[in-house]
């Protein structure tokens, strides 16, 4: 199950609650040649499952075919992936009409976006709260730690955690998630396990998005970062 699964999950689970939502994910690789230009399944995904309808280029205004690194898709059709690019194409007007804005990362934290830029550096300069989403797997403690440690070293908060059953072999699986929990600073928003038929409506089954509005009443925007 990949980690759009945990995404349009969130973007539902408020919708039903008649908050107006919004999912967007500003870069994608792996789009698919259509009649209307290339379109993201992913992308695809998190419009349906928004309550607030916008066009596909406002939901993924950088998309590209190759199911490769971004920055190195990007170079391939000379588009720059700069950060300052990147939020002058957000619609930032339109996401605030959204009670709960969730901007999907692509690739991790550091994803570089070239020329020795990262999207994290979007977030900072937006001021986003974090998503974490941890691929429950061999490796993911460190993973998930030094991912933590880097998004509060770059001066955010991280709004949550999910653990995202990826693995359905995965050895000392309850294990792994108890450290997780004594070891994550950030409230866990629930563990999804590996679905055989994934999808936002049986992911929203595992996932609750309460600890999200503990601090504040409305948060317009939500950073979704997969590890």
């Amino acid at each position: 199950m990949g980690v759009i699964a945990n995404a349009d999950s969130a973007v539902s689970i408020l919708a039903a609650n008649t908050m107006l939502t919004l999912g967007v994910k500003p870069i994608a690789s792996g789009c698919a040649q259509t009649s209307e230009g290339l379109r993201n399944a992913d992308a695809l995904q998190l419009m349906i499952s928004s309550s607030l309808k916008l066009a596909y280029p406002v939901i993924n205004p950088f998309s590209f075919e190759p199911a490769i690194a971004p920055h190195i898709a990007a170079a391939q059709v000379g588009v720059s992936l700069a950060p300052e690019t990147i939020i002058e194409q957000l619609d930032l007007a339109a996401f605030a009409q959204a009670d709960f804005c969730l901007i999907e990362g692509a690739g991790g934290w550091r994803l570089p976006l070239g020329e020795g830029r990262y999207f994290s550096e979007v977030v900072q300069r937006l001021a986003l709260p974090v998503i974490l989403v941890v691929g429950m797997k061999l490796g993911c403690l460190n993973h998930a730690l030094l991912t933590q440690e880097a998004i509060l070293a770059d001066g955010l908060k991280i709004a949550g955690w999910v653990a995202n059953g990826v693995d359905p072999h995965m050895s000392m699986f309850e294990e792994n998630l108890a450290s997780l929990k004594a070891m994550m600073s950030a409230p866990f928003l629930g563990c999804v396990p590996f679905l055989t038929v994934p999808s936002a409506e049986n992911a929203a089954d595992y996932l609750d998005t309460t600890a999200l509005f503990q601090s504040s009443e409305r948060m317009l925007s939500q950073c979704l970062t997969p590890v």
